[in-house]
């Protein structure tokens, strides 16, 4: 009898707990492809074509094919370092605005098959994509359907030959997991040689619903990207930001690629859009797209690309970090070193999810498979949820048995079934009542939240508002160490003088007489004479602290005065076009003077950059007296400040004569400075 009865228990035991049926969902909701696709996160865009050659970002059709020849490409250099950050993918321009092709098309003849690299034989689409499945990357395709090369663009014909040119794509290389439509559509451009403008209706001219349709059937698993998807949409900036308030549906319908209005009105997505396209967020590790020597110094530093991170996919949107290879076929180094310390970083900051070892409630649930712990098992497909009908309010409390320190929290939607959130806070228990710590809007796939280290036993997050009842798969707890780097200085004209700090509640310490820094930065500093700062960044918790910056303050430039105040006001990204070949500066007083600097135009795209100068001052502005001249070294290709150095002499006025510039262009200058040590 006993051995009849334990099996009759545990059959009746299972009925009583079946699992209640899931909720309805709240439409639109996305795609198998578009859940797939919202998994990998974080993938690659590679902008390497014949602009990287022709040195240019948009290049205008009449460049020719003996121009492209990487010396040492290497695609799997490319691949192993997407691996290493973390990327899942990788997306190459196969064809940009200027029509050249990296395959052999079989439908013209402006083509890697007509240049010189690999003596006209090579397939670079094909060394990509061995390159990426090697290495367990998914591969993508960049398309530009604007063809400044092409006889035929603007005509009927030309769209015959895009899509064959897509079949060849689509068809020849395997599994494509995204299509990246650009909206930049028409324009001057060569032409075949007729060299004028062709402007398209944006709307009809590419026919896209035949066009996309061609694609489904090629591959039928790729996401479509463009302004207007339709599958994932551009995000409306090139900063690699989402929104505060980031929904995945939009008005699909109201949207098209290349529209004036997008980035106002549809980027962000709407509330109540009819169709499910998330939004992926794109940016360059570089200021531009394609690879320019003379950007080399101005890779995103690990701040901007952690901001970046963060206001990303920690804003319910995929990220797409460019590396503009150069012109060897490389990842630059300096490129290498960037990403590679933002992927240690995300690594570090989401190390040990606190939450795992929480004892979870909640304030409701649906009942069996739906409680609250499905939100920490490490499964997506499981999720907490309320019983239909009871509105989205609703709260989730974590007890961590003992004080935990944190400073993160990461939430999920199940989004199969729709986005709901709309609005939600999370608080602290602190000396036995609650208190706001962070709050937000929209949660999506992903959102994350950043704040103050909190420190307490018992939080809260509570759902306040929602299109239906909350439906949430993780949800994540996490102590991010500091960003330990030296802080960022910032001089005004005037001398006033700001530290700022890499990351929240750290300390600087700083000195000004060469000593170790151990004077407390609390509020900007006015610095008058030339000094030497000495700065570094403490983490009062750890005691630990950052490596130490050394910068040589020169004298402050409050009482300099010249015809263009751009040229002396202390901002790198504002310049001055010299009107003449010449800038005199009155610098109020009598200074001894040992040198001086130029930085050249910071701009993204530079011109007017001096190459050969002559220095000269004066104490009354009209008799001169010339004390330097020469050239500034490889200035185009490495635009940072410039510095000349003469014997010590005493001047009121200076003036910089632009004798020649790189490229005949009227003289620009971002700052001039004066030495006097």
């Amino acid at each position: 009898m006993k051995k009849l009865l334990a099996p009759l228990l545990l059959v009746l035991f299972s009925q009583c707990k079946q699992k209640a049926a899931p909720p309805a969902p709240v439409y639109p909701v996305p795609h198998e492809r578009q859940v797939a696709w919202q998994e990998l996160e974080f993938y690659g865009f590679v902008h390497f074509n014949m602009n990287t050659f022709s040195d240019r970002e948009w290049g205008f059709g009449d460049e020719k094919p003996e121009q492209f020849n990487p010396t040492a490409l290497d695609a799997r250099q490319w691949a192993r370092i997407a691996k290493e950050a973390g990327m899942k993918g990788l997306i190459i321009t196969a064809k940009h605005h200027d029509g050249f092709v990296l395959w052999p098309s079989a439908y013209t003849e402006h083509s890697v098959k007509n240049s010189p690299w690999r003596d006209g034989k090579g397939d670079l689409i094909q060394e990509f994509v061995d390159a990426c499945r090697e290495y367990g990357l998914k591969v993508g395709i960049y398309y530009s359907p604007w063809d400044r090369n092409h006889p035929d663009y603007g005509k009927p014909e030309y769209i015959s030959y895009m899509r064959n040119q897509l079949t060849e794509l689509l068809t020849n290389y395997g599994e494509i997991f995204e299509v990246w439509f650009d909206g930049a559509n028409g324009g001057t451009g060569w032409y075949g040689g007729a060299n004028e403008e062709r402007k398209v209706d944006k709307l009809t001219y590419y026919d896209w619903e035949n066009t996309h349709a061609l694609v489904r059937e090629l591959q039928p698993n790729a996401m479509l990207f463009s302004d207007a998807g339709p599958d994932v949409r551009w995000v409306g900036n090139e900063h690699g930001f989402a929104y505060e308030t980031t929904w995945s549906n939009l008005m699909r319908d109201s949207v098209y690629a290349g529209m004036p209005e997008y980035s106002e009105k549809w980027a962000s997505g709407q509330e109540n859009g009819t169709h499910w396209v998330p939004a992926e967020s794109d940016v360059s590790i570089r200021p531009g797209w394609y690879y320019h020597a003379y950007e080399d110094h101005k890779v995103k530093t690990l701040p901007q690309l952690m901001e970046i991170f963060y206001k990303s996919i920690g804003r319910n949107s995929s990220l797409l970090i460019n590396f503009p290879v150069d012109t060897r076929g490389l990842i630059h180094e300096n490129d290498e070193e960037a990403i590679l310390k933002m992927a240690a970083k995300i690594k570090e900051d989401f190390q040990t999810n606190l939450a795992i070892e929480a004892a979870i409630s909640s304030s409701a649930d649906r009942g069996y498979g739906y409680e609250a712990s499905r939100v920490i098992d490490g499964d997506y497909e499981t999720y907490w949820t309320l019983s239909d009908g009871a509105g989205p309010k609703a709260n989730l409390e974590l007890d961590f048995g003992k004080e935990v320190s944190f400073n993160r929290l990461l939430l999920q939607e199940y989004t199969p079934l729709g986005q709901r959130v709309k609005a939600f806070t999370l608080e602290a228990e602190i000396n036995g009542s609650w208190e706001k710590i962070a709050s937000g809007t929209t949660v999506g796939y992903k959102r994350i939240l950043r704040f103050p280290d909190v420190s307490t036993q018992k939080i809260r997050i509570a759902f306040e508002d929602g299109k239906d009842i909350p439906l949430i798969s993780e949800l994540g707890i996490y102590y991010a160490p500091k960003l330990l780097l030296p802080p960022l200085v910032e001089r005004e004209k005037s001398g006033k003088l700001t530290l700022l700090s890499p990351d929240e509640g750290l300390e600087i310490r700083y000195s000004l007489d060469g000593l170790e820094p151990s004077e407390l930065y609390t509020n900007p500093l006015e610095i008058q004479e030339a000094s030497t700062l000495k700065v570094i960044s403490i983490d009062p918790k750890t005691g630990e602290n950052s490596d130490m910056l050394q910068k040589e303050l020169e004298i402050a430039k409050a009482k300099w005065k010249t015809e263009d105040e751009k040229a002396i006001d202390e901002n790198a990204s504002s310049y001055a076009t010299l009107s003449s070949s010449k800038i005199q500066v009155n610098l109020g007083e009598a200074v001894t003077l040992t040198g001086f600097t130029y930085l050249p135009m910071q701009a993204r795209y530079p011109s007017g950059h001096i190459t050969e100068f002559a220095f000269r001052i004066s104490q009354d502005g009209k008799n001169w007296t010339e004390v330097a001249s020469g050239e500034f070294d490889n200035v185009v290709n490495s635009p940072i400040e410039q510095e000349i150095r003469f014997d010590a002499i005493s001047a009121k006025w200076i003036e910089l004569e632009a004798i020649k510039t790189a490229d005949g262009n009227p003289a620009t200058l971002a700052e001039i400075g004066v030495l006097t040590r």
